[in-house]
């Protein structure tokens, strides 16, 4: 049997895609597989991420071609999938979670703390843009857009001194770059970041009982802890936010940190809960941040968005 696969066009999504297909074929002897790019507006939007004010930007077109079934299955970052997907769908499958880090790459090697003064810093996130003001208030963090070469290229050309990154992004690409690690404590990572979603119609059996095959049972649990807490943010308030969720064999942790735009305030929680009842956790801390003072955080998201557009 023959599947055909959705996704971006991209050097990382086709990567990605790659890896999904050759772990299905270890445990899907004689099936078949067969790639179909799709354009996401993502791709033809040059603007910066942070300042197009729609969900699923890069997934969209996919799953739409999933839910008429032009593909049978589509393979994304699931930092990239909105919470709330159509009914029609699920996200049938998260394998192994890669690194949930960010990193720094410099031309020079140097590291956040050690950059020059004045360096400008690039980024497509604006949470990475807050958490880098946060610790390095005399440097220069500029918007940047394009894929992992195209940003790579701009430290090596010279016009930035640095750009933050995926760690998942460049392992998955095998790219031998210098880079520093940053610590998940004063870079919370985006709710996903580092996993991978395998969504499908949620009435194709077939398919997602062949998907199921390479889920891991770990990664499931944290990022269902880590999307229910998305969707309370996702559901009004805005302002970035990095969430992390870990687990052992009896216990989950979720750290979370919201703060506000222009990065003068913070709100940093951790709590644990029943490993089994992920989705619970995520809504109970969100609540709490509710509760902790998230409105006044979010109050001048707008007014500090606008400022940031203008860089």
């Amino acid at each position: 049997m023959t599947f055909l696969v959705g996704t971006r066009g991209s050097k990382l999504s086709l990567a990605q895609t790659n890896w999904v297909i050759s772990e299905l074929k270890k445990e899907n002897e004689g099936s078949e597989f067969e790639i179909k790019t799709i354009t996401t507006k993502g791709d033809t939007d040059s603007r910066a991420l942070f300042t197009i004010d729609q969900k699923g930007i890069f997934e969209k077109e996919i799953d739409k071609a999933v839910a008429e079934k032009e593909i049978d299955f589509a393979v994304h970052s699931l930092k990239d999938v909105p919470s709330d997907i159509a009914e029609s769908l699920t996200i049938a499958c998260i394998p192994t979670r890669e690194s949930s880090n960010d990193v720094i790459i410099t031309k020079d090697g140097s590291n956040l703390k050690t950059i020059q003064s004045g360096a400008v810093i690039g980024t497509s996130s604006l949470r990475r843009a807050v958490q880098v003001s946060r610790i390095r208030q005399d440097v220069v963090v500029k918007p940047v857009r394009g894929n992992i070469e195209t940003r790579v290229n701009k430290v090596t050309d010279g016009k930035f001194d640095a750009v933050i990154l995926a760690e998942a992004g460049i392992s998955r690409l095998g790219l031998d770059v210098k880079h520093s690690v940053l610590p998940t404590k004063d870079f919370p990572p985006s709710p996903g970041q580092g996993a991978l979603a395998i969504v499908c119609r949620a009435d194709d059996e077939k398919t997602i009982s062949m998907l199921k095959k390479i889920e891991d049972s770990k990664s499931r649990t944290e990022i269902e802890a880590e999307r229910a807490l998305s969707e309370y943010v996702e559901s009004g308030c805005r302002f970035p936010v990095g969430a992390l969720a870990t687990s052992d064999s009896n216990m989950l942790k979720l750290t979370v940190s919201a703060y506000s735009v222009d990065g003068k305030k913070a709100i940093t929680l951790e709590r644990t809960g029943d490993i089994s009842k992920p989705k619970d956790l995520g809504k109970d801390i969100g609540e709490e941040l509710q509760k902790t003072g998230i409105a006044e955080i979010a109050s001048n998201w707008r007014e500090s968005l606008d400022e940031w557009n203008k860089k």
